[in-house]
This record gives structure tokens, C-alpha cells and sequence, in this order.
């Protein structure tokens, strides 16, 4: 068996990475690598009313356990959602850290195609902090005119399965029509036909590093 890898995913917000890449987070942490997950907005203000300030961190530690990502790898940031563009030299700094504490392998994080403000400025520093680093961007189609595939993970059946449990965590966001099991499965489909494959995830390629 090859070593294991670091691998990082970069979430503006949580469930995004979930939404991204789930399925392949769940194919690599099968793999035995070690899978590091950063949220940096809880999203808070943005959460139905009457629900409490934390149901989004709540959702994000249970969603990223179905993952089998461990406890510790799950690392929680408090940054404003829709305003993390104001906190840029901040949220650098950050990456920086990651960077050198994990030293990961592979960054997955969102494509600098991303419309959402805080997914493109996640992309732009996330590109600053790991430009020495293998990166992938991952696919949020509602968010994205413009998407390269450049790159695709295999997947099983299982994996897709594992992605949508994930997101049955969050409670909070039932309502988003990507969130729909059918949407999830039908864009793995549609990413593996691609490819002549069952399933697959679908990528583009920032900086791959041999």
C-alpha cells in the first residue's frame, strides 16, 4: 500500500466541501489518507429563523463524522458569511498556518470560476497559500458559468451513498435544491459517463505537481 496523503479541503462555508467533493473525501479517507477539512464561515446570519446560532457547526462536526473525517481534523473558523472578501489578509494568514502545520499533499477547494463571493475569495488565497501544492478545484455547478473538467475521481455507488448521508446533516439547508438525492446522483452519473465510469467527481486542475 502507497503512504498515505495529507489532504485538505478548503470550505468557504460548511457543506460546501461536502457538496464539492464529498464522495471523493469519503474515497480517500477509505484509502486510509488523512483528510483535513477547513470551514471558514458558519454562515449564521444566514440561517432559517428560530434556529440557533451554532446549527451549522453542529452539522458540520456530524457531517463530517459520516465522512470519517476524525474530530481533530475538522478545524472551525468564525469569519462573517458574504464578507470574508473584507478579511482577505486574515484569511491568508490562516491558509499559511494550514500550510504549515498539515503540509498537505492535495488542496481541494473551489474554482476561481465561482460566482459567490466568499467561494471565489476562499479560491484566490487559497491559490496565494499553496501555489507550491497540488490543487483541484471542485465543481458547485449552481455557482458555475464557466466549469473545466479537467480531472475526475472514480467512485462507487457507495461513495455517492456516503456523500448524500453527509448532507443529511444539515437540517438547515433541506430546502436547497442541490441538496436533492437525485441531483447528486444524476451529476455523479453525468461525470461518469464522462469518463466511461459508474460515478465520478469532477475537477479542475489549478496545479498538479508530479
Amino acid at each position: 500500500m502507497s503512504k498515505s496523503k495529507n489532504i485538505l479541503v478548503l470550505a468557504p462555508h460548511t457543506d460546501d466541501g461536502e457538496l464539492g467533493c464529498g464522495a471523493s473525501i469519503a474515497k480517500y479517507v477509505e484509502e486510509g489518507n488523512n483528510v483535513f477539512y477547513a470551514a471558514f464561515s458558519t454562515a449564521k446570519e444566514s440561517l432559517p429563523e428560530g434556529m440557533p446560532d451554532d446549527q451549522l457547526e453542529k452539522e458540520v462536526k456530524e457531517a463530517t463524522k459520516r465522512l470519517g473525517i476524525p474530530a481533530n481534523n475538522l478545524l472551525i473558523y468564525g469569519f462573517l458569511v458574504r464578507k470574508l472578501s473584507y478579511y482577505r489578509q486574515e484569511l491568508l494568514e490562516e491558509l499559511v498556518k494550514l500550510k504549515r502545520e498539515i503540509a498537505p499533499d492535495l488542496v481541494l477547494m473551489p474554482t476561481t470560476n465561482d460566482l459567490h463571493q466568499d467561494h471565489y475569495t476562499v479560491a484566490i488565497e487559497g491559490l496565494r497559500a499553496f501555489k507550491q501544492t497540488s490543487i483541484l478545484a471542485y465543481e458547485l455547478p449552481w455557482n458555475n458559468i464557466t466549469f473545466n473538467t479537467q480531472a475526475f475521481i472514480k467512485l462507487e455507488k457507495k461513495h455517492i451513498e456516503k456523500k448524500i448521508y453527509a448532507l443529511d446533516a444539515y437540517n438547515s439547508q433541506k430546502k436547497r435544491s442541490y441538496l436533492n438525492s437525485e441531483f447528486i446522483f444524476g451529476l455523479a452519473k453525468t461525470r461518469g459517463v464522462q469518463i466511461n465510469a459508474e460515478y465520478a467527481e469532477a475537477f479542475e486542475v489549478i496545479r498538479w505537481i508530479i
